[in-house]
């Protein structure tokens, strides 16, 4: 079959839809993904993209956005705004989407569309060819309302059937009482190369550090208030994505600084991890058994931090209020490192991709 997957312009969102399409790939299906912005200038290894955004500009779109629904987005802003915020915004980042991916299977002719709940456009042009469309979960909502409120938001609002569909990736004691086919979340690493620096386990705990892929005002403030906090830590600290923002810059000792790595290798030989909140991030530190600590904000990350919170796996402290003692306790307390591993048993007893390749696609080709 010819499997089209479709993901909103930013690898945040298309690089947890690659096990999957590796999975079809390897099974002899014949892929393509249409994408945009980073997920296309950074495509996923040995895969073709089709760029479906032309100029993309998430934060204009952001923007736009809050100006035309002041008061939902000022909730936004702060981390409370549940899912209207989002839907408002990728709704405008579908409406961009919609006409080019509809172009693109009425030219490609798929047998099946994929795509993930902030890609709605996938889901709208596949209905508009008779093309059935499976929503590939990536997020910690009810992936289904996710889409619903998304292409609630897109204008005109369009008619979108009930998917093929609906695959889970998020641990059900997470986010209970989803129908959907749960499938193992497997961490995809953009093809990059493990740094040698992360190939052993350290002498102290080693702590992860990351931040967003999406550039903006504070995007990598965790970043300096980890290496001002460093010295009080008995661990040690590497900050990924990191060389070039900091370099030239004195770091403390227990502190280094490295490029894009795999998350998941990285992981291996991790204690823990402080990130964003972004999903990916989420479930490769889940997958990995590996405690975390979010620093919620805007979008789903206020969302993501109280689930991971409220599971005992990880910590939700703002950048400004993590200290050393939160630190300390990221890799220090029991209770939240077997709920970690707990998580991470679950995780392993979902269906890999390859075994949702012969339970679910199996049936549509």
């Amino acid at each position: 079959m010819r499997i089209l997957f479709v993901a909103a312009p930013l690898i945040g969102h298309l690089y947890p839809m690659i096990p999957l399409a590796e999975a079809l790939r390897g099974a002899g299906h014949e892929v393509l993904v249409a994408s945009g912005g980073d997920a296309a200038t950074r495509p996923p290894a040995g895969f073709p993209v089709e760029d479906v955004a032309g100029p993309f500009n998430f934060g204009r779109i952001a923007i736009g956005a809050m100006l035309r629904h002041p008061r939902v987005m000022a909730k936004e802003i702060v981390g409370k705004a549940g899912t209207s915020a989002v839907g408002h915004i990728f709704g405008a980042v579908n409406d961009q989407l919609v006409g080019a991916t509809s172009e693109l299977i009425a030219r490609w002719r798929p047998d099946v569309v994929v795509h993930e709940p902030l890609a709605g456009a996938g889901a709208v042009a596949a209905a508009r060819h008779g093309v059935p469309a499976v929503l590939h979960g990536n997020t910690l909502f009810d992936d289904a309302l996710l889409l619903a409120v998304t292409t609630d938001k897109m204008r005109p609002r369009p008619e979108v059937p009930a998917s093929a569909a609906v695959l889970r990736i998020c641990p059900g004691s997470l986010v209970p009482g989803v129908d959907a086919q749960p499938m193992r979340p497997v961490g995809y690493g953009g093809g990059a190369s493990l740094p040698s620096l992360l190939r052993e386990p350290g002498k102290r705990p080693r702590i992860l550090v990351s931040h967003s892929t999406i550039a903006g005002p504070g995007s990598t403030a965790v970043l300096d208030r980890i290496v001002r906090l460093a010295p009080a830590v008995d661990a040690e600290f590497v900050l990924l994505r990191a060389a070039d923002r900091l370099s030239g810059r004195t770091l403390p000792p227990n502190v280094r600084a490295t490029g894009w790595a795999p998350l998941p290798e990285a992981l291996e030989t991790a204690s823990a991890i402080v990130h964003h909140g972004g999903a990916g991030t989420i479930f490769a530190a889940l997958a990995a058994g590996v405690p975390q600590l979010m620093t919620p904000g805007p979008g789903d990350r206020a969302h993501n931090g109280e689930v991971i919170a409220a599971r005992g796996a990880g910590l939700a402290v703002a950048v400004k209020k993590i200290d050393a003692a939160v630190l300390n306790r990221l890799v220090d307390d029991a209770a939240m490192r077997a709920a970690a591993v707990e998580v991470s048993t679950e995780i392993a007893a979902m269906p890999a991709p390859e075994e949702i390749v012969a339970i679910v696609f199996a049936k549509l080709g």
